[in-house]
């Protein structure tokens, strides 16, 4: 099986900071990859390097055989993203969102319509099209940003916590969308998530990243053997560490913000 994402020997610097280190991991086509760590560890900055959003300091991303840097816009077309805070329009319809996302990515006139009802129906909002978002709950949100994702036909769906303060039964229909992409277009997710047994439940391959260093890739099963546990969560504690990771008192992540706002 051919890799969707090749990371080698990744580094991204903070002037004396380091966020990412050497870090190496490839993500297989048509697999669910979970990317897990701790507040702080590293995960966002990666993304963002994979996603043209940041510049690496040094090593080596390949997107579908592409270097983002060199190929960005083509990059781009290649992957869909829903971001942890919402980026919909809540003073338009759900269609208009999906409309205006179809001009942005050039999808032909002609299919716009056919395209949009299709996913709507997919994600179970085809008859709330002509609401206005702002009147939708966090998970019909959700969904929506997971259909105006898939729009423009994407090889790879990047998923930052996608289910994030929703209810169980709304986490549960998001995952179940998120298998049907996988089976049924062959799509490559790429995901995080704070929910451990979801990502145990749905996840081909798991990398597990802290203080900016890979410590564990492979697959849930492996890393449960490795630690002696009996689920992901118990193992990514084991090797994580049991202490508490406030975001917003990260030294790390503090660091990080600092140097970036001067």
């Amino acid at each position: 099986m051919t890799n969707a994402i090749e990371i080698k020997n990744l580094t991204k610097k903070f002037k004396k900071f380091t966020a990412v280190d050497d870090i190496s991991f490839n993500v297989k086509k048509g697999e669910i990859f979970a990317f897990l760590g701790p507040n702080g560890a590293g995960k966002t900055t990666t993304i963002k390097m994979i996603t043209t959003l940041l510049k690496k300091s040094s090593g080596e991303i390949l997107v579908n055989d592409k270097n983002p840097e060199k190929f960005k816009d083509e990059v781009r077309k290649s992957f869909g993203v829903v971001f942890q805070d919402t980026t919909l329009d809540i003073e338009l319809t759900a269609y208009e969102n999906m409309y205006f996302h179809a001009v942005l990515y050039n999808i032909p006139k002609k299919q716009r319509k056919e395209k949009i009802e299709k996913l709507l129906e997919f994600v179970e909002l085809l008859d709330r099209r002509k609401d206005y978002v702002k009147k939708f709950s966090g998970g019909m949100k959700r969904r929506l940003e997971i259909a105006r994702g898939m729009l423009h036909v994407p090889e790879i769906l990047f998923l930052d916590e996608p289910t994030l303060g929703l209810d169980p039964q709304t986490r549960n229909k998001i995952w179940e969308f998120v298998k049907n992409l996988k089976e049924k277009n062959n799509v490559t997710v790429f995901l995080t998530s704070h929910y451990l047994e979801e990502a145990e439940a749905v996840a081909d391959h798991v990398a597990i990243i802290d203080h900016g260093k890979i410590i564990f890739n492979g697959t849930p099963d492996e890393v449960k053997e490795k630690t002696q546990t009996d689920t992901l969560e118990n193992a990514f504690l084991e090797l994580t560490g049991k202490s508490i990771r406030d975001e917003s008192s990260n030294t790390a992540h503090e660091t990080m913000k600092k140097i970036i706002n001067k």
